[in-house]
C-alpha cells in the first residue's frame, strides 16, 4: 500500500533546501516541529473560534445552532476587537429600507462599486457572495440577534448609491451588544485574555487544537504557562487585522511607520495571520493597507470624527485645502482615493457644514464639541481666520459648492448629490481636520466560498480549518468600501460557524 504524502513527508523527501526556497516554504518546514502534539489536552469542544469581533460572533452563533459544542476565544480582558468600536453601518443591497426609500439598486451595481474601489483586484466568488447575501444578513441581524437599526440611509464614499444602514446608537456595539447576548442565551462561553500562541496539526495535516497563553497581558507572548484546547471537528479564525502592528504592517508597506496613527484597538496584530501561514495557508494581498480619510490628528484612535465626517460633514458639506481654499477631492470618493488626497497636500484638510448638515451625527456633536475635535464658528469668516484659511477663496468655493447642489451636479469633482443636500447657508458652521490614520488590512489568508482555509502548496482546503473577516484577504481588493466590512464578517463569519460544525 503506498504511503500517504502529507505536506510534511513531502517535504522531507524533496529536502531542507527546497523547504527554505522561500518564505511560505520556509514556514511550512517548520510545520512539524511547530506543530507537535501534546501529551494531554486540558479541554475539548467541537468548535474554537479565535476572535469575538463580528465574523467570530457570527460563526460562534452559527455553529452552536448547528449542535456543536463552542468556545469563543478573546485576547483581549474584553470582548468585540475593532467591530465593537467601529461606526455602526452595514451595506446592503435590496433591503426593505431601501425599497421604502425608493433606491434603486442591485447586486451588479454593489459589485461595480466594490471593484472600483478595489481596482479590479477583488476576489469574484468571495465578492459576489458579500453583496448578494447582505440583505440575508442584515435580516439576520435585525430579526433574529435583535440589531435596532434607523429607518433611514447613509450614502458612503465610494457608493454609487445610498445602501448603508446604520445602528440606531452609530456603533459596531449596535451588532456587538445584541451578537454577545444571543451567545450567552445559546450557552456558548467566552474565555477572555487568551493568547493563542500556535495551531496544532496532526499527523494527517489536520488542525485539530491550539496552545494558548491564559491570562495574557501584552509583552508576555512568550510565557510557559500554557494550555492546550483541542477541537473536534475545527478551529474558526477570525481575530481580526494588523493595522496596529507596526512591525509587521510596516514590511508590508514601508510607509506605514510609527509615525502614522492607527484607528484600531491595540490588540490589531499579526501573531494569528503569521500561525496561519506558517501551517501552509495561502496568505494574499498583504500590502494593501486601507488609511481611514476621516480621522482626525485632534483625537486618539478611532474616536468621534468619523461619524461627523461619514454621516456630516463629508455627504453635506465640503473638504478644502487650507492653504488654498479649495476643493480637492470627491468627498464622496471611496476610501484610498480621499486618502491618497489628503497626503498629497501634505497637511490635514478642513471638512464643514452648515448647522443643517450636523443633523444626522446629532447624538455626537456635543462630545465632539467639547473634546475640541469638531469646532464651532458663528461665520465662515471666523472659521477661515481660525484655520488660517484664505477667507476669499473660501467663500467662492462654498458659493462655488452651493450652485451645484442647487442644480444637482458637481461639476468640479462630481459628487453624488443623492442625500438630499442643501446649500451651506445659515451659521453657525462647524469643522475638524482630517488626516488618514491606518484601518483596514484588506490582505490576509485566501479562503473559498466555504470559508475554508487553502493551502499555499496545494490550494486545497486545510482540514480542520476555517476563517472569516479581516484575517482574509482578497474580497476588496486593494480598497474596502466603507460599510462593507460587516456584510462580509457576518456573511463568512455564518458560513464558516455552519461548516465547522459539520467539519
Amino acid at each position: 500500500m503506498k504511503k500517504h504524502v502529507t505536506r510534511r513527508n513531502f517535504l522531507k523527501m524533496t529536502g531542507a533546501a527546497t523547504a527554505t526556497s522561500g518564505l511560505a516554504l520556509a514556514g511550512l518546514a517548520n510545520a512539524k516541529e511547530g506543530s507537535a502534539l501534546p501529551a494531554n489536552w486540558d479541554e475539548t469542544f467541537d468548535v474554537i473560534v479565535i476572535g469575538s469581533g463580528f465574523a467570530g460572533l457570527s460563526a460562534a452563533i452559527e455553529a452552536k445552532n448547528a449542535g456543536a459544542s463552542v468556545v469563543v476565544l478573546e485576547k483581549m480582558p474584553v470582548p468585540g476587537g475593532n467591530s465593537i468600536i467601529n461606526g455602526g453601518g452595514m451595506a446592503v443591497v435590496g433591503s426593505d429600507i431601501q425599497s421604502a426609500h425608493g433606491v434603486k439598486d442591485s447586486v451588479e451595481t454593489m459589485l461595480a462599486d466594490m471593484y472600483q474601489a478595489g481596482l479590479g483586484l477583488n476576489y469574484p466568488e468571495q465578492a459576489r457572495m458579500v453583496a448578494e447575501r447582505s440583505n440575508d444578513a442584515f435580516e439576520w441581524c435585525r430579526d433574529y440577534l435583535g440589531v435596532k437599526f434607523k429607518d433611514t440611509l447613509a450614502h458612503f464614499g465610494g457608493h454609487s448609491v445610498p445602501r448603508t444602514h446604520t445602528t440606531t446608537i452609530q456603533s459596531g456595539a449596535g451588532f456587538v451588544q445584541p451578537m454577545l447576548a444571543k451567545c450567552e442565551a445559546l450557552g456558548v462561553p467566552m474565555q477572555k485574555k487568551i493568547y493563542v500562541k500556535r495551531l496544532i496539526m496532526d499527523d494527517t495535516d489536520r488542525v485539530v487544537g491550539l496552545e494558548v497563553i491564559r491570562n495574557y497581558r501584552q509583552g508576555k507572548e512568550d510565557s510557559k504557562k500554557v494550555r492546550f484546547l483541542k477541537a473536534n471537528k475545527a478551529v474558526v479564525v477570525a481575530s481580526g487585522g494588523f493595522a496596529a502592528d507596526v512591525a509587521y504592517r510596516s514590511t508590508q508597506d514601508p510607509r506605514l511607520t510609527e509615525e502614522l496613527a492607527t484607528t484600531n484597538h491595540k490588540g490589531a496584530t499579526s501573531e494569528c495571520l503569521k500561525e496561519l501561514i506558517r501551517l501552509g495557508a495561502n496568505p494574499v494581498q498583504l500590502s494593501w493597507i486601507q488609511l481611514g480619510p476621516w480621522a482626525s490628528p485632534d483625537e486618539k484612535g478611532f474616536g468621534l470624527a468619523p461619524i461627523f465626517a461619514a454621516y456630516a460633514a463629508y455627504p453635506h458639506g465640503l473638504m478644502v485645502d487650507p492653504r488654498t481654499g479649495k476643493r480637492f477631492v470627491n468627498e464622496l470618493a471611496d476610501r484610498k482615493v480621499r486618502a491618497d488626497a489628503i497626503i498629497k497636500t501634505g497637511h490635514p484638510a478642513i471638512c464643514l457644514c452648515d448647522a443643517a448638515g450636523t443633523k444626522p451625527a446629532a447624538h455626537v456633536m456635543g462630545k465632539l464639541l467639547e473634546r475640541q475635535v469638531v469646532r464651532k464658528f458663528d461665520s465662515l469668516q471666523e472659521l477661515a481666520a481660525f484655520y488660517q484659511i484664505p477667507g476669499d477663496e473660501l467663500l467662492a468655493q462654498v458659493g462655488r459648492y452651493n450652485r451645484f447642489v442647487t442644480e444637482g451636479k458637481d461639476t468640479e469633482f462630481d459628487k453624488p448629490l443623492s442625500m438630499g443636500q442643501q446649500p451651506i447657508s445659515d451659521g453657525p458652521f462647524y469643522a475638524a481636520r482630517f488626516w488618514p490614520k491606518a484601518h483596514h488590512t484588506m490582505g490576509g489568508v485566501e479562503i473559498d466560498t466555504e470559508a475554508r482555509v487553502l493551502d499555499i502548496s496545494t490550494h486545497q482546503p486545510i482540514a480542520g480549518l476555517f476563517a472569516a473577516g479581516e484575517i482574509t484577504g482578497g474580497t476588496h481588493g486593494a480598497c474596502r468600501l466603507g460599510t462593507v466590512a460587516i456584510p462580509d464578517c457576518i456573511v463568512f463569519g455564518r458560513i464558516a460557524g455552519r461548516n465547522a460544525a459539520n467539519a
